[in-house]
């Protein structure tokens, strides 16, 4: 069964990374950071987590206004930095845990939170700022545990409610606690604390509710609930209100914690901090790990071992991220150009493996569905090769496509092609 370590809290303005990179650990005006990060660090180090459930928020790099979600949990392999307008940071990307945010998502989706899936997108400030001081890494050895990232929507309004972030912690500790391996999970909460970086209003700093909000963090989480998020804009700045992450954390742990660690400083635009928690009392599951993963696969037990039917899962998703990415992309005009006359050389920029370009060359239809492809990239692929969609469905039945539509109430062929020829 996993064991949850404990909790932390950290800011993660671009400060920390900027001075990271800049070589200014012992600079008189930089120092305090990396003193203040210091026994984070070392906790980190002696706790030895398997995996950090990373709770951030991206600042519209690579999650943007076409589609921006509440709570979106990171499903990917494996995560790299993300380029914010300057180029990405030179930093190695670090591992992902496909099968614990499987299980994440099933408890909280049975617990009544909407999540986001998302994957092959890169990791900004939000996360790799504080991670790059606190973590050693290197291109050789990579980082020392993987990360399940946790993005939540934060910045266009309206956003849940700071009593859900506490419940969403309280949901994910369950989960943690009822995941089958034996793991060690630390669960982050990062942002803040008190700033404002745009308006009229841009600089505003509130150094005395940082502590407040500090104090009440530790003895007093749910008091926090109970203040609508336009009193944390009002306290601590518009961005400031991000601490509802540190609240997410801390409902992770135990009613009440031992606080092992907390840095404050101010150097100019952000108020820059950290703490440590760890459990002060029990807080077991109410359920056996049983009884919860009975109550979290109800409702789609029955399709998951139907015969001749394979569920979109997460772990599907991740395990079959490169080729469905590359044949998602054929919606793109350019794509489908060089899909037809410089296949090889597209694939290898995908990085697609042997047999993911053994596959889709054969047009191994079947074949791309139990290696988990969607159905609906084989849609976009079957006009690109001239078929349509009963050709695949004919393949996948092993089937003639005449006598497959022997199955059906009329003969007919269609796709989603926009002109059909």
């Amino acid at each position: 069964m996993a064991e949850i370590v404990g909790g932390f809290a950290v800011s993660h303005t671009p400060t920390i990374a900027f001075a990271q990179d800049a070589g200014k650990q012992n600079d008189p005006v930089w120092k305090p950071i990396f003193d203040g990060f210091e026994p984070v660090k070392q906790w980190l180090a002696d706790k030895k987590p398997d995996v950090i459930v990373y709770v951030y928020n991206d600042h519209m790099t690579s999650f943007w206004m076409k589609h921006y979600s509440h709570f979106a949990i990171g499903i990917g392999e494996e995560y790299a930095a993300a380029d914010e307008g300057g180029g990405p940071r030179h930093i190695p990307p670090i591992k992902g845990d496909p099968d614990f945010a499987q299980h994440l998502a099933f408890g909280m989706v049975a617990d009544d939170f909407d999540l986001s899936y998302w994957q092959g997108m890169g990791l900004d400030h939000g996360a790799f700022s504080p991670l790059s001081v606190l973590l050693p890494h290197s291109d050789e050895e990579g980082w020392p545990c993987k990360i399940v990232p946790l993005q939540c929507g934060v910045l266009e309004l309206p956003i849940p409610k700071a009593r859900r972030f506490w419940d969403f912690g309280r949901s994910l500790r369950r989960a943690i606690q009822n995941y089958p391996a034996d793991i060690k999970v630390a669960i982050a909460g990062t942002g803040g604390l008190s700033h404002q970086v745009h308006g009229e209003r841009c600089g505003f700093n509130n150094v005395e509710w940082d502590h407040e909000f500090m104090d009440r963090l530790a003895n007093d989480p749910e008091s926090l609930t109970r203040m609508p998020v336009g009193e944390l804009v009002r306290l601590g700045g518009m961005e400031g209100a991000e601490i509802v992450m540190w609240m997410l954390m801390r409902g992770a742990l135990a009613p009440k914690v031992k606080e092992l660690h907390r840095s404050f400083f101010l150097p100019s635009m952000t108020s820059i901090a950290s703490m440590v928690f760890e459990d002060a009392e029990p807080d077991p599951s109410p359920e056996s790990k049983e009884e919860y993963a009975s109550r979290i696969y109800w409702d789609v037990a029955p399709a998951l071992e139907l015969e001749g039917t394979y569920p979109f899962t997460i772990t599907r998703s991740a395990k079959a991220w490169r080729i469905n990415n590359f044949l998602h992309s054929i919606v793109e005009p350019a794509f489908r150009e060089r899909f037809k006359n410089d296949f090889e050389a597209l694939a290898a920029e995908y990085a697609l493996t042997e047999e993911e370009k053994t596959m889709i060359r054969d047009l191994d239809w079947i074949g791309m569905i139990h290696y988990g492809v969607i159905f609906f990239n084989l849609e976009k692929l079957a006009p690109v090769v001239g078929l349509g969609n009963i050709d695949v469905y004919a393949a996948m039945k092993g089937m003639s496509v005449p006598d497959f539509q022997k199955t059906r109430n009329a003969a007919i062929n269609y796709s989603v092609e926009a002109e059909p020829t």
